[in-house]
């Protein structure tokens, strides 16, 4: 018997990462309990207050706090605020009963053997039958947990290994056992890639599973080899993160930010688990257990590798215990990697120079390489899934096969084996037999190297891969902003590639044949792409070079441009869906606002942020977000005109960018139709089925409509708040001409209150505010300021 679907939830354990857990699954929907110990004595507050230990708020104190503490936490655990509500506090005493009445419930509690499997033991008696159980442990044996359990339990039971924060690392290491009925092992793979959004990877029950065990060995790798090299912590980390693609944090800000305290009980998990070399690697240096002794944790102690004395950054000297300055390396290596194109091109230039930049890398990472390969079968099945876990796990651009097809297998094997370096066997048996890499390419499909021979590699259906596409020859058209592609069942997709893919003449140009070509001969539309971004707005230094140049015919031309074309997507005869994704700004936002349907990714923050630069949206956002918030109003009830104005020029006046697609539907650039993809990976194929969605069922353009507008009346109200603010210095005198043109376009101009206006109109005023503030010089020091410093002057 299994659970069909889960509905229900409970969340045992309510420490940060329980409720980050609980966090997630209330992010997605999901009613959850969130149960932990009761307090064994009272606080004097409490005591002062009269309360006793019998009392509801103090029995459930613990899981009530961290209800509280996820709306403080940063970054966010909770994509909205109002999610709080799925989430139910309680305790492992009085609430047991209600365990009976949840699908799946996850264990988070202390990381010791014998205090889990009492959990387990008192779940077995309240869990219903066919619940799935899961553990959350970073490391204890999932097979030792499930000792003494009954059959039914031992087949719905298995590791479920998050990552911290839940919300944002998309690795999730599943980890069966022996006994994990294969439906439930299939079910939950299935459960947490679609709806958890989550990179599922098959692990086996092994000392820190798959990313920990990398992970850990290569940062203690690091440490050791920092030492020996007599580098600093900041010289590392100025190598060790974007250059060879890593995450900013490098090597001891992630530290920092992790918590040495966990990092060391962490490398300790396997530390007792291991015999010989491996042993030794992970013996955590003297000098990290006195930083941990002394409370030198990190982030959450204000001090570890760094400390922060006003705006100056120190690191830790591990050998006086002391901070000094941060030092950052600087070798010929590292400008010619600055300079190449593609992390392969960076490895292979840093890899084999012969400064210290590429001695100390190559001495960082062809161990792990080897070590990855040694573990290949022990910890997983499979190459892919080590490479996987690295990516989602740690923020990985590539994972350790990766790189090693990157820096050359033959060449790299060559160096390894002069230095001695244990190389597995079925490495070297694999270069012998004339495989020069762990992964190849053949018709856009990509395969790996999986007991002496290649296999391809899987990939979900719900994967909309556009490199591959192409290599299929599936553009249909493109220009140096945009291509159009072919992504089957006669739905097409614009992808934006420009630089930062900002919006410019030849994205409009790519945007107004693909509606023509969409009407002509496809379903729908989808706008999208697979790039950093959806899109950050549009191509800032070309207007300011044109403003400064006095051309402003040209940028009325293509501000024109951009605004019919985004009436041509609105009024296709064909749907279109734009499929935004992590920052959706400025001219990214308006692409979307008009579209038929919005499907965005659960991590969209979108915003429409042009006043940062000293200009207004030009692009018709005004206008869409206007209407957005009009169509809001329940049919049949009177629209409060002023407060729909007033809310769209505040959201446009502060530049409010949503922090999550979820936020966005608050702020109205989504609306209760509009889709939401948990799982990014998956973003395109939800955006396709939305448009085939709308196709099959007769989808026909929305009708024309006159917009009603606040008029002068409204106008003047919208500028009460800018011109107090101006008054109290909040606001300069710049910033309250920027409002008084914003506002004067989302009133309408000076019309009688409730005038409606076609859209065209709305437009003209929009466009006309835009170039006047494009030729204020202010503007463009503005504009200026943030293509330099990338960050907005207030002038």
């Amino acid at each position: 018997m299994l659970v069909q679907h889960i509905q229900k939830a409970a969340v045992l354990g309510s420490g940060v990462m329980g409720s980050g857990i609980a966090a997630h699954l209330a992010n997605i929907g999901i009613p959850t309990l969130l149960l932990d110990i009761i307090p064994r004595e009272l606080t004097k507050e409490e005591e002062a207050k009269g309360f006793t230990l019998n009392d509801p708020e103090i029995r459930d104190k613990y899981a009530a706090g961290a209800l509280k503490k996820l709306l403080k936490q940063k970054p966010a655990p909770l994509t909205s605020k109002e999610n709080l509500q799925f989430i139910t506090a309680g305790n492992l005493e009085d609430d047991l009963e209600k365990l009976k009445d949840v699908d799946w419930i996850i264990e988070v509690v202390i990381e010791n053997l014998n205090v889990k499997k009492q959990v387990f033991e008192t779940i077995e008696k309240h869990r219903k039958p066919g619940s799935i159980i899961s553990s959350n442990t970073s490391g204890i044996s999932i097979e030792a947990m499930a000792e003494g359990r009954s059959e039914e339990f031992r087949r719905h039971f298995l590791g479920t290994h998050f990552f911290n924060p839940p919300r944002y690392l998309k690795l999730l290491e599943i980890i069966p056992t022996k006994d994990t009925a294969p439906e439930v092992l299939e079910y939950m793979k299935a459960f947490s890639e679609d709806i958890l959004g989550k990179g599922v990877v098959i692990a086996k029950d092994t000392p820190n599973f798959i990313a920990n065990r990398i992970g850990t060995y290569g940062l203690l790798k690091t440490v050791q080899e920092m030492t020996t090299s007599g580098l600093s912590a900041g010289e590392v980390d100025s190598i060790t993160g974007p250059l060879i693609g890593r995450p900013k944090s490098a090597t001891f800000r992630t530290l920092d930010v992790v918590g040495l305290d966990t990092f060391i009980h962490v490398a300790n998990n396997v530390y007792e688990q291991v015999e010989g070399e491996e042993k030794q690697v992970f013996d955590v240096p003297e000098f990290m257990k006195k930083m941990c002794d002394n409370g030198w944790i990190g982030a959450k102690s204000g001090q570890g590798f760094f400390k922060k004395e006003g705006k100056t950054i120190l690191e830790l000297n591990p050998e006086t215990m002391e901070y000094g300055e941060r030092k950052k390396m600087k070798t010929a290596s590292i400008e010619l990697a600055k300079q190449q194109k593609g992390l392969s091109a960076k490895w292979k230039t840093l890899i084999y120079s012969d400064d210290k930049a590429g001695h100390f890398l190559w001495r960082i990472i062809a161990p792990v390489l080897v070590y990855s390969a040694r573990l290949t079968g022990e910890i997983a099945d499979d190459i892919v899934s080590i490479d996987r876990a690295m990516k989602w796990g740690f923020g990985w651009e590539q994972g350790p096969f990766e790189i090693w097809d990157a820096i050359g297998l033959q060449s790299s094997l060559q160096k390894m084996e002069a230095e001695g370096l244990a190389v597995p066997s079925w490495v070297k048996e694999m270069a012998a037999s004339g495989h020069v890499s762990f992964y190849k390419e053949e018709n856009g499909e990509t395969y790996f190297y999986h007991n002496g021979d290649y296999q391809k590699v899987p990939v979900s259906e719900k994967v909309i891969d556009l490199k591959k596409l192409k290599k299929q020859g599936k553009v249909l058209k493109k220009n140096s902003g945009a291509s159009l592609i072919d992504i089957g069942d006669d739905i097409v997709l614009l992808e934006f590639h420009s630089p930062n893919n900002a919006i410019g003449a030849d994205i409009v140009q790519m945007i107004n044949y693909a509606v023509e070509e969409t009407e002509k001969h496809y379903k729908g539309l989808v706008i999208g792409n697979q790039g950093k971004n959806f899109c950050v707005g549009a191509n800032l230094a070309m207007i300011l070079l044109e403003a400064q140049d006095d051309n402003l015919w040209e940028i009325e031309m293509v501000v024109r441009g951009f605004q019919q074309a985004m009436m041509k997507v609105k009024y296709s005869s064909k749907p279109v869906v734009a499929a935004p994704f992590s920052m959706t700004l400025g001219g990214g936002a308006e692409v979307c606002l008009p579209a038929a349907h919005i499907q965005a990714s659960s991590e969209t923050y979108m915003g429409l942020v042009e006043v940062g630069v000293g200009l207004i949206p030009g692009g018709g956002g005004n206008k869409e977000l206007y209407i957005k918030h009009l169509e809001k109003m329940v049919n049949g009830v009177q629209v409060d005109l002023q407060a729909v104005a007033n809310k769209v020029f505040e959201t446009i006046a502060m530049a409010k960018t949503s922090t999550s697609a979820a936020e966005a539907r608050e702020n109205n650039f989504l609306s209760k139709a509009d889709g939401i993809s948990t799982n990014s990976d998956h973003l395109l194929h939800d955006a396709k089925q939305a448009a085939l969605y709308l196709y099959e069922n007769g989808y026909r353009a929305p009708r024309r409509k006159k917009v009603p507008v606040v008029g002068e009346t409204g106008y003047a109200a919208l500028l009460l708040g800018a011109r107090s603010m101006l008054k109290s210095g909040f606001i300069s005198e710049h910033d309250f001409k920027i409002a008084s043109k914003l506002a004067y376009v989302i009133a309408g101009g000076k019309l009688p209150f409730g005038t409606e206006v076609e859209e065209d109109y709305l437009l003209d005023l929009e466009r006309e505010a835009f170039l006047s503030l494009i030729a204020e010089s202010k503007s463009q020091q503005r504009m200026q300021h943030m293509l330099v410093k990338g960050k907005p002057l207030r002038n």
